[in-house]
């Protein structure tokens, strides 16, 4: 998968057949309302995003993220430092996940 422009199937995507309702919900609310809502940038919504999905060890939506905060302008060295620093305040195996996470896309973005 060497198309940045090719997203690997988001959490909710991948279920949707066995929870339709709840993938409706996803797209509709929470990538329609909450993140088009003027206060914040999407790239700052990636950011905050990415950092929640880290301190909770949420390694399959972490994925998705990850990639789309790439697609919001977010730089691989700052989502080292994000890593980095919250393997201070979420815990030290939380940031190396996260990093392998990151990884991952990295490979598959080229």
């Amino acid at each position: 998968m060497n198309d940045p422009k090719k997203k690997p199937p988001a959490s909710s995507e991948q279920v949707k057949e066995i929870v339709p309702a709840l993938f409706e919900l996803t797209q509709r609310v929470v990538f329609g309302e909450v993140w088009e809502r003027p206060g914040l940038s999407k790239r700052d919504r990636s950011l905050i995003t990415v950092a929640a999905l880290v301190a909770l060890a949420r390694e399959d939506q972490l994925k998705g993220h990850i990639w789309r905060a790439l697609d919001n302008g977010v730089t691989r060295d700052e989502l080292s430092e994000v890593f980095t620093h919250l393997a201070f305040y979420a815990g030290w195996p939380n940031g190396i996940i996260a990093a392998k996470v990151a990884k991952a896309v990295y490979e598959e973005r080229g």
